[in-house]
Formats: C-alpha cells, sequence, structure tokens
C-alpha cells in the first residue's frame, strides 16, 4: 500500500514537471514569436517609412507609373504584401497608404486590393494577439471575464461589425482586443470585410480624385478638392451617426 501511494505520488510529481515544461516551452516559443513580429515591426517601418512618405513618392511618381505599365502583377502583388504587413503589425499610416492605393492603382482596382488586404492584415494582427496575449489574459482575468466572453459569444459579431461601421476605436486596436475574445478567426474575417466597406470606398475614391503626387505634396488637401471630394467626406462623416440609430434601433446602442 505504501510502495502504490509512493508510486502514485511519483506520477503526480512526474505530470506535474510535464505539464511546467510544456508551459515554459509554450512560453518560450511566444517569446520567439513576439522578437520576430518585433523585428519585422522594426524592419517594415525602416524599409518603407521614409520610402512611403508623400514627399518620397512624389519625387518617383512618374518612374512608378512606368513601372506600373511594365509590370502590373508584381506591382499588385507587392501593393497587396505592403499593405497587409503595414495592418499586420499596426504601422502608422494605413489611412494615407489607402489614399496612395487610389492614386496609384485606381478606383475600382485600389477597392478591390485595400479591401481584401486590409482586412488580411487585420486578421493576422488578431491571431497575433490571440496567440501571444490570450492564454494569458484568460488565466489572470479568467473569473471577472467570464460574463463578458458570454456577451460577445451571443453579441460579439453585432457589436464589431458596429465598431467597423463607426469607427470610433483606432483600427488596431480592435484588432488586437478582438483576439483575446472568443471570436472565431473566420468570423472576424467577413464581418471586418463587410464592415470596414464603406470607409474604405470613401478613402480610395478620395486617393483617386489626386491628379498628381507633387500637387497634394505642394498644396496640400486644398489642391485636390472637388465638390465630388467634399460631398464624399460628408457622407463618410455622416453615415457613422446613421449607422449607429439604426443600430440603436434594432439593438440597445454600444
Amino acid at each position: 500500500m505504501k510502495e502504490s501511494n509512493q508510486g502514485s505520488s511519483d506520477g503526480g510529481k512526474i505530470g506535474l514537471d510535464e505539464s511546467q515544461r510544456r508551459k515554459k516551452f509554450g512560453l518560450a516559443k511566444k517569446i520567439v514569436l513576439l522578437a520576430v513580429v518585433a523585428g519585422l515591426f522594426a524592419a517594415a517601418y525602416s524599409m518603407f517609412g521614409e520610402n512611403l512618405s508623400l514627399q518620397s513618392l512624389a519625387r518617383k511618381e512618374t518612374g512608378l507609373r512606368q513601372y506600373q505599365q511594365d509590370h502590373p502583377v508584381l506591382v499588385y502583388g507587392a501593393a497587396f504584401a505592403v499593405y497587409v504587413t503595414v495592418t499586420a503589425l499596426s504601422l502608422p499610416g494605413a489611412a494615407a497608404m489607402t489614399l496612395i492605393m487610389g492614386w496609384f492603382l485606381g478606383s475600382w482596382r485600389g477597392l478591390f486590393l485595400v479591401s481584401f488586404a486590409s482586412t488580411a492584415g487585420a486578421t493576422l494582427a488578431f491571431l497575433f494577439s490571440r496567440y501571444l496575449l490570450r492564454d494569458t489574459i484568460q488565466n489572470r482575468f479568467g473569473a471577472r471575464l467570464e460574463s463578458f466572453n458570454e456577451a460577445l459569444r451571443r453579441e460579439g459579431a453585432f457589436y464589431l461589425f458596429t465598431l467597423r461601421l463607426i469607427p470610433v476605436v483606432p483600427f488596431f486596436v480592435i484588432n488586437l482586443v478582438m483576439g483575446l475574445t472568443p471570436m472565431r478567426a473566420k468570423t472576424f474575417w467577413w464581418i471586418s470585410q463587410v464592415g470596414m466597406l464603406p470607409g474604405t470606398v470613401v478613402f480610395v475614391y478620395a486617393g483617386s480624385a489626386v491628379p498628381s503626387l507633387q500637387i497634394l505634396a505642394d498644396k496640400g488637401a486644398g489642391g485636390i478638392l472637388s465638390p465630388q471630394l467634399l460631398a464624399a467626406f460628408v457622407i463618410l462623416g455622416i453615415f457613422p451617426i446613421l449607422i449607429k440609430k439604426i443600430m440603436a434601433g434594432i439593438r440597445p446602442a454600444i
């Protein structure tokens, strides 16, 4: 009987040690991934930050147009990759990039690329947050978050859709916070795809109305304003208010 108890004790200790090793290994993997992400962030910012500035692009405008005509597939692939990287790593300047994509690619092609690239980048940021932070947050505040998680299981899609349509919370914050919730990645992707579309339409249209980056760099936004562009931004400003009133009539306002 004593030997049996001893064996049980040893087995429990071995199981506990194995659990601790797995936790340490999991933590090590997360630290490595975080270091990789931080390195990519620094590399992307150093590579793209200055090159994507308005002044830099204005100086290269003619060359960029010519390169687009000579290598359209490469240009679209590179533009998609750059936009996904910027949004996935939460680099500053996504709104400016949307305008630039509209200028460079035109309304419809720019809209198609930005819509899918922004959602892909947002989903990657969502998954980074989930993998790196979710377990730690849930283990530490699990009891306090139980009711919150249950509410998100019932209403999470509605809340995300509302936040995407009414941009009062920064883009990257929504991606990171939603990664801590029980929401499925597939649900996050398609709701973000639909919810961000109205704002994307207006910003890409605004970019496509830019006649020249040099004019924009020299004269600022006043150099490209037109009645149609002003109307688009007025609609973009009014749209969230209308959506909030409609949503309030359907569900309690958030």
